[in-house]
């Protein structure tokens, strides 16, 4: 089974305490809320431009 990957993310104060605030609101860890976002821009992208490999 492959592992999980691991991602440092850097980001700035102010994009962190809105982050934090978000998924507060949503229910979810920051991780939690970082993988949903990605995953709706991947899944936005592979609708308009098709599957990514």
């Amino acid at each position: 089974m492959e592992k999980d990957k691991h991602l440092g993310l850097r980001i700035d104060s102010e994009t962190h305490k809105k982050l934090k605030s978000l998924s507060e609101f949503e229910g979810r860890s920051i991780n939690g809320e970082v993988l949903y976002l990605i995953r709706q821009a991947i899944t936005q992208h592979e609708a308009k431009h098709g599957t990514l490999k």
